[in-house]
């Protein structure tokens, strides 16, 4: 490929480092561009152009541009379907819908709590705002409830849609990371045999380890 990609928006966001690890799964050359969002960059014209929203990521491939960090990568295992890590995002209709359905699950499911509890605990400290307890109760309560399913689930096979790592595990990572590395709630993915299992496998791969480094360097 010519140009490499253009990734928009620090590797410290969850979104943006959802779609870093997908373009290394993939080996797909990419460009990190900044966006300052302490100094309102996201919310300027030529940034809303390409990210109606005014959030991060934002992604251009030559003329096309995408965000929702999620589409971005489904994009990127269908375009680079030939590159890096090729069952990443499946090889037929069947592993496809597998995968999607754990795709969802994360962003439905898993992702709600476990985002509200990385900003409650590693985020909102940073940023000088109050804890509230309460949110930080039930959002661990609904979580837990979401990897028992997890635990089953993982009981039956290696991976969420297979034995083999795909896309559905990787979506995990980002929010993960933090809730085991960054917070006091990493009991509930270690306390699970299954889950515990599954994470220190995917949050093992190369590709991660990168990003964790771009992390610590952003």
């Amino acid at each position: 490929m010519a140009t490499p990609v253009k990734v928009y928006g620090p590797p410290l966001s969850t979104a943006v480092s959802r779609v870093l690890v997908t373009l290394l799964e993939k080996d797909v050359p990419f460009q990190i561009i900044p966006v300052d969002m302490s100094k309102g960059e996201h919310k300027k014209p030529d940034y809303l152009k390409i990210q109606p929203f005014g959030q991060v990521p934002a992604f251009q491939d030559e003329s096309i541009s995408l965000f929702e960090s999620r589409s971005i990568c489904r994009y990127v295992c269908e375009k680079y379907a030939d590159r890096g890590d090729k069952g990443l995002y499946g090889t037929n209709p069947l592993e496809r819908a597998s995968i999607d359905q754990w795709v969802e699950a994360e962003g439905q499911s898993f992702g709600p709590s476990s985002g509200a509890l990385v900003f409650q605990l590693a985020f909102a400290p940073r940023m000088n705002i109050p804890q509230d307890q309460g949110v930080i109760k039930q959002n661990e309560e609904k979580l837990g409830k979401v990897l028992d399913i997890y635990e089953q689930r993982l009981g039956e096979s290696r991976f969420l849609a297979g034995d083999e790592f795909t896309f559905a595990d990787l979506s995990h990572l980002p929010n993960g990371d933090y809730l085991v590395n960054a917070t006091d709630k990493g009991h509930l993915f270690t306390s699970r045999e299954n889950v515990g299992r599954w994470w220190n496998e995917i949050s093992d791969r190369e590709s991660w380890k990168k990003v964790i480094e771009m992390r610590k360097s952003g």
